[in-house]
């Protein structure tokens, strides 16, 4: 619906739904709509082309969303041509689901909006909340369930989905101003640069707190540094960033195992605003 003001310039009410995860951008019609697609197409190629995304972005807001979720909305299938394609989960299949239902809600909500608000300000806008944004590729919402006091630092002990844990390193001035306590929803942070690969071990010890077992699932090679994906148990997934060099080195492959391990001074804990 249009407002006309006393220039007779037509202004519009617009808005899009987002829906979030302790305060983390879990998807809005772009991320839907490629989800949509894989449920089309059957492939996430083919629906990434589809809505003119790269297949590394598409990838990457997969692996997003199903970290928030909790739960995989996507999963591959065995066998066939080129080894299988993809579809959605029962879940992800319902998630698409209910947010057209709610997308068709809230346009008929601003366009009741927009008749009422015609004639009351010229001027008239639409404020929005905007979601946050962050660089860092790894993010993981749960429930803080353990909080130790330091001289300086507090421990942070954060539960994330698929019954992994994260530990984060706070300064007592961090911990009180973001008001952090046992039960509290949080999310940690973390850079794909600050992640470790560690193949095999033979019984050797770490200093590093923070350790995900899982399974390589992409690799992506670049001319000097190299992205490695692990899928980890509960359907969650961790990035890194190694060099190709090192990637070479150590035969890191898709199906191999290896461990991500960080420190717990490299997690940067957020709360939802």
């Amino acid at each position: 619906m249009d407002i006309m003001d006393t220039d007779k310039t037509m202004i519009g009410l617009d808005g899009e739904i987002w829906m979030t995860v302790g305060g983390e951008h879990l998807g809005g019609p772009g991320r839907i709509a490629l989800l949509a697609k894989i449920a089309e197409c059957g492939s996430i190629t083919q629906a990434a082309k589809a809505i003119r995304m790269s297949y590394k972005a598409a990838w990457d807001a997969i692996d997003a969303m199903n970290n928030l979720a909790g739960e995989p909305l996507v999963e591959r299938l065995a066998g066939g041509k080129g080894g299988g394609g993809t579809r959605l989960t029962a879940r992800g299949a319902q998630l698409v689901a209910n947010f057209k239902l709610i997308e068709r809600e809230h346009r008929n909500f601003v366009q009741r909006l927009g008749e009422q608000a015609a004639g009351i300000a010229d001027d008239y806008s639409l404020v929005r909340k905007m979601s946050m944004r962050t660089s860092a590729r790894n993010q993981f919402s749960g429930k803080i369930t353990r909080l130790v006091r330091g001289a300086v630092n507090d421990e942070i002990e954060l539960a994330v989905a698929g019954g992994h844990a994260i530990v984060a390193i706070v300064t007592h001035e961090s911990a009180d101003s973001l008001g952090l306590q046992v039960g509290a929803e949080a999310f940690a942070l973390v850079k794909s640069s600050s992640i470790i690969l560690v193949t095999g071990g033979d019984g050797a010890r770490y200093s590093a707190r923070n350790r995900l077992a899982g399974t390589i699932a992409r690799i992506e090679p670049g001319a000097v540094n190299t992205e490695v994906v692990i899928a980890l148990p509960g359907g969650a997934s961790v990035a890194a960033i190694v060099t190709s060099e090192s990637s070479n080195a150590m035969g890191l492959a898709v199906g191999g195992e290896v461990t991500a391990m960080f420190k717990a001074s490299s997690v940067i804990v957020g709360v939802p605003a």
